[in-house]
């Protein structure tokens, strides 16, 4: 009896649930689920507190959406005591029809009960109606053979309409479960390979498909999105299909609704052979492909795939199209944000220098983005050379080098890099002899004054050619940015740690400082941003001991094979932030 009342309280999501058996001056609970004490110990309430009794004096079910509201309940003991506000009780009969009691639903909220619910109540009173039956057979003095018989068949009658209504109520438990899911995850997705990760967790509990796939329309095609996490042999051989290829998915795309092919003998006779043929490679035996509408165009299917044939109800058919409305959602979020981040990326690779061409000077530079597409990133570099003219003996001009970054990981961060980058570029042409400190301290006092929400770090240097002599010098001018690292030839590494605050508006003009080294002949300079040695959970010092090391070990390799080697080996885990490399080496001085 105790189980009956939990299906009832599962079944009708209620609070409270008893079976009841109404007597002469009290009333019996067999069967219960959240009475409070003292009553639940001693199973039983007075008529006084009986709602059941009305069910049994009137032989008729007994449905109240608010007592306090019913002129008959309102004061009753049961609203008071017990705090019953909403009430479904449903007969319970022996083998004669005589009610003996009510299997009753109860909530602590007024509550319209849905002809669903009482459907099910029924149901469940009929069941426990039947067990009571046996009960009631099993005590009388009746021949064996026919309690024997009638208990058998109103025991599996119970079983069988429990196990029904249990699977009933797993079933509805599960579509629930999913669209609440599908509202949750797939309101947190970024771009369509996260859409695709998501929609491959998320239909595991409802009908078991052995596959989901995502397919989004591109003009005269269905291109299937691949799982970015497991190599499936379906998205291996067909990534895209024309639409007027004869597959259910693109049937779905050029009539614009949902279309169910229950078995093999249905694709024979609808589709292609190509279908076919691709369906019994994959082991495909039930499709069911739902069209997922944008808010203003049809973006692509949703297909659903079972190995086994698959009875896909009209419950089940509901709650898989209304998940789909979420996964269209995603879809269109997802396209929208890469459609930004592409244009993002397209800036900011042109906001990024082409290197100059410097007589014996190698250099190079590398720009890396964040693993997570949506990280756009205000790092950058610069390299130029200055006006100085050349002298009769072939003397090189000086070299100008930047690196920086901006704050922020988004569209505005990268706007601003460019207005930074040429504003900077600017400020060293107008002030020769070009010192780097001079051209900071200008920055500074521009952006203090113009209405730029800016702030970051970087290293501004300049390379000079000392005049008569294969040395150079190195001038720099650092805003709180991850200090360079200097290369002798010998190879030895320096950390260059001297700097000033960050790049600020709101620190105002700063009087910038800068410092000088002398560069040896084949010396390389490393300028980096701090997405290169920053990570999350990982010691930052243990990484920049690292980069020496690989400076130090690697450094006489070219530069673009330098920078390689040390992307590949600090990438592991794949960088957060973007990461900005730039090196330059002197030349080296031939030996006689």
């Amino acid at each position: 009896m105790d189980r009956f009342a939990r299906l009832v309280s599962r079944v009708l999501r209620v609070p409270m649930a008893f079976v009841s058996l109404v007597e002469e001056n009290r009333q019996i609970l067999p069967g219960l689920m959240g009475l409070p004490e003292p009553w639940a110990g001693r199973r039983a309430l007075p008529l006084s507190h009986s709602l059941c009794r009305y069910v049994v004096a009137s032989g008729q079910p007994l449905v109240v959406p608010d007592a306090r509201a019913d002129d008959r309940l309102s004061s009753h003991p049961a609203v008071t005591d017990l705090g019953i506000i909403a009430y479904a009780g449903m007969p319970l009969t022996d083998a004669d029809g005589l009610v003996l009691g009510s299997l009753c639903a109860i909530d602590h909220q007024p509550r319209t009960w849905e002809p669903g619910e009482l459907s099910d109540l029924e149901d469940l009173a009929a069941a426990c109606s039947a067990e009571l039956r046996l009960r009631i057979l099993s005590s009388q003095n009746r021949s064996a053979q026919q309690v024997l018989e009638t208990a058998r068949a109103a025991a599996d009658q119970a079983r069988s309409d429990a196990q029904r209504l249990e699977q009933q109520a797993q079933a509805g438990m599960d579509h629930a479960e999913l669209l609440l899911r599908a509202s949750e995850e797939l309101a947190q997705t970024s771009g369509l390979e996260d859409v695709r990760r998501r929609v491959r967790d998320l239909f595991v509990g409802v009908g078991k498909p052995s596959y989901v796939g995502l397919l989004v329309a591109d003009k005269d095609e269905l291109h299937r999105v691949p799982d970015p996490d497991i190599e499936h042999s379906v998205e291996q051989e067909v990534l895209t299909l024309p639409v007027d290829a004869a597959f259910p998915s693109t049937r779905a795309l050029r009539e614009r609704r949902a279309v169910f092919v229950p078995d093999r003998d249905a694709l024979v006779a609808d589709y292609s052979p190509e279908a076919v043929g691709f369906f019994d490679r994959m082991g495909f035996t039930t499709v069911l492909c739902l069209p997922l509408w944008g808010s203003r165009a049809l973006l692509g299917v949703l297909a659903i795939c079972w190995a086994k044939r698959h009875e896909v109800g009209v419950t089940e058919r509901a709650t898989l199209t209304a998940a789909s409305g979420y996964v269209a959602q995603a879809v269109e979020r997802a396209l929208y944000l890469d459609e930004r981040i592409s244009v993002a990326r397209q800036l900011q690779a042109a906001m990024l220098t082409d290197l100059p061409l410097a007589d014996g000077v190698e250099i190079s530079a590398l720009y890396q983005p964040a693993a997570d597409d949506h990280m756009i990133g205000g790092d950058w570099y610069d390299a130029y050379h200055l006006p100085r003219a050349r002298s009769s003996d072939g003397e090189t001009s000086a070299l100008m080098v930047t690196v920086g970054d901006i704050t922020g990981h988004d569209m505005h961060a990268a706007t601003i890099m460019g207005q930074i980058r040429s504003m900077l570029r600017q400020a060293t042409l107008d002030h020769p002899p070009y010192s780097p400190a001079t051209a900071l301290t200008a920055l500074d006092a521009a952006c203090s004054i113009l209405p730029m929400e800016t702030s970051g770090t970087l290293v501004h240097a300049r390379l000079d050619p000392v005049a008569g002599s294969p040395d150079w010098t190195l001038t720099w001018s650092n805003a709180g940015h991850p200090p360079p690292l200097l290369r002798t030839p010998d190879g030895h590494v320096t950390q260059l740690l001297e700097h000033d605050v960050l790049l600020h508006r709101s620190l105002g003009p700063f009087d910038r400082t800068e410092h000088r080294r002398p560069l040896l002949p084949g010396s390389t300079l490393l300028l980096y941003t701090d997405g290169l040695v920053e990570r999350r959970g990982h010691d930052m010092e243990a990484a920049v001991a690292q980069l020496i090391a690989l400076l130090a070990r690697h450094g006489d390799r070219s530069l673009d094979e330098l920078l390689r080697r040390i992307s590949n080996r600090l990438a592991d885990p794949a960088p957060e932030d973007d990461v900005v490399l730039l090196a330059v080496r002197t030349p080296v001085v031939a030996r006689p």
